[in-house]
């Protein structure tokens, strides 16, 4: 029964919630829950992803007792020793949203079953005969949230329990007042922890409510103008070109910045840039003649995103252009 009258809650614009015009959508609590979904679905034995990947998507298929192969790939992001039977599924990633939808469709049509994680593509396409997953909060100020788009996407969703977010959401205000420092930090740290012992859930009302009333064209517009600044300033340093595989369709979800200098990282964060490697792990698990150490090691992930406009970018500039002089 409809609730009418007592306090008013949180108001927020509708209708204009991504994948909304896609038949087949599951909607779900978490990025990784979404890859093991998207298994499901494809009804394979085991899954080939990358060494390159966040630790937490092969905890998540561990945990589910998915069977897991590994591949290497090229310094242009190419798999290298990926050779999946009829009844393994591949995930291919779309790294820091920088790749193509074109690329994306190159690399799946060479595989059966895939799975395309688009969690750092929000805005690039589904790609067709593949289940293509997303991840909300790393593009939206959400809680937690992601989709899996792809032929008969829904199935098995009415079996997941309901996912509650409010209940660890208020990080979201909290960094509003507070910065993403202290109270803010401390907040988003228990809206983590939750996150990492979540089994697969559909998505929270709030999620969906937050989603259905984000501005997207203005989230596109503002990271293609602040990837298109980075480049410009960072492009003579950066160790990779991390525009060989974009077009003008591609919104990234961070300047992928490579330069071969480990207190970089500290010198920024000082300046109180909050990035950080991605997962350092791999550092210890792979020997650093591997491409994927080197990434792990070297890669930091600028922040381009839409809160931000050119005089932050160019401030993120000089603290890294002042590092390296010294």
């Amino acid at each position: 029964m409809k609730e009418i009258g007592s306090f008013i809650e949180l108001e927020l614009p509708k209708g204009r919630e991504l994948f909304t015009s896609e038949k087949d959508v599951a909607r779900l609590n978490t990025g990784r829950a979404a890859i093991w979904h998207a298994l499901r679905l494809t009804r394979c034995s085991a899954i080939w992803i990358p060494y390159y990947q966040c630790e937490t998507v092969r905890e998540f298929l561990i945990k589910k007792n998915c069977p897991i192969k590994y591949y290497h790939q090229d310094h242009k992001f190419n798999p290298l020793d990926l050779n999946p039977d009829s009844n393994e599924a591949v995930l291919l990633v779309n790294y820091y949203g920088v790749m193509s939808w074109e690329r994306m469709y190159d690399l799946a049509k060479s595989y059966k079953n895939v799975i395309v994680d688009n969690c750092q593509a929000f805005f690039c396409s589904p790609i067709l005969g593949a289940f293509t997953v997303y991840s909300a909060r790393k593009f939206v100020g959400v809680a937690d949230g992601a989709y899996v788009v792809g032929k008969d996407a829904s199935h098995f969703v009415d079996e997941y329990p309901q996912c509650y977010s409010s209940d660890t959401a208020a990080f979201l205000l909290k960094r509003i007042e507070y910065g993403c420092e202290g109270k803010g930090y401390e907040s988003r740290t228990i809206n983590e922890n939750r996150i990492d012992i979540e089994d697969i859930m559909k998505m929270s009302k709030l999620t969906h409510e937050m989603l259905d009333g984000a501005d997207y064209e203005h989230n596109r517009i503002k990271r293609r103008e602040n990837f298109k600044i980075a480049h410009q300033l960072f492009s003579g340093i950066n160790k990779i070109n991390p525009t060989v595989y974009m077009d003008e369709e591609t919104v990234p979800m961070v300047y992928p910045l490579v330069v071969e200098e480990d207190v970089l990282l500290g010198k920024l964060l000082a300046a109180k840039h909050f990035q950080g490697h991605w997962w350092n792990y791999i550092t210890k698990e792979l020997p650093e003649s591997a491409f994927e150490h080197w990434l792990s090691r070297y890669v930091i992930p600028i922040t381009i995103d839409q809160r931000y406009g050119e005089s932050d970018i160019r401030y993120i500039h000089s603290i890294v252009e002042n590092a390296l002089k010294q």
